[in-house]
């Protein structure tokens, strides 16, 4: 008899690969001069996972976090152009070695809709399959390609919730 598959669901630091929560963000400047601003982010006073990636976006993630993210095959170089950074924006902060926040930020966010899409559908290649499938439960279009919004990551995000709990999508 035929063993059931099983897969190892990852996460989003798999995707990201381990060097995006790097122990040593680079500090931010503050050239308006502002007074209330935070202190420099300590990683002891991290109690979660979620808290820490938070800090990482805020400080910008290392481009490896997106090298790491298009070896997994999650994403090709395309579509991280049209949902992240456009390759010339990339090869410039290549040269920095960190994406600013708003790019951290998108990024995370694609990584976080593949991790969920993953979970749900058991696999990263059926995950990725419907990613890129036209649905009329999103207006027929793809899910992929909502998520250059916060607001179509939160219908995909719902999406993949109704089909987790068996809800007709």
């Amino acid at each position: 008899m035929a063993q059931p598959q099983t897969h190892k669901s990852r996460d989003i630091y798999d995707l990201l690969g381990a060097n995006a929560l790097e122990r040593n963000p680079a500090p931010t400047s503050n050239p308006a001069g502002f007074r209330d601003t935070p202190a420099p982010f300590q990683w002891e006073d991290a109690t979660s996972s979620s808290f820490r990636l938070m800090q990482a976006v805020r400080h910008g993630l290392p481009v490896s976090a997106v090298d790491h993210f298009l070896k997994t095959g999650a994403i090709t170089a395309a579509e991280l152009h049209e949902l992240v950074l456009p390759r010339k924006t990339l090869a410039n902060r290549r040269e920095l070695g960190r994406l600013n926040p708003e790019q951290s930020d998108r990024l995370v966010r694609l990584a976080r809709v593949f991790t969920e899409a993953e979970e749900v559908f058991g696999a990263p290649e059926k995950a990725h399959r419907w990613l890129r499938r036209e649905t009329t439960a999103l207006n027929g279009q793809a899910p992929l390609h909502l998520l250059d919004t916060d607001e179509g990551a939160r219908m995909v995000e719902a999406l993949l919730g109704r089909i987790s709990h068996g809800i007709a999508a």
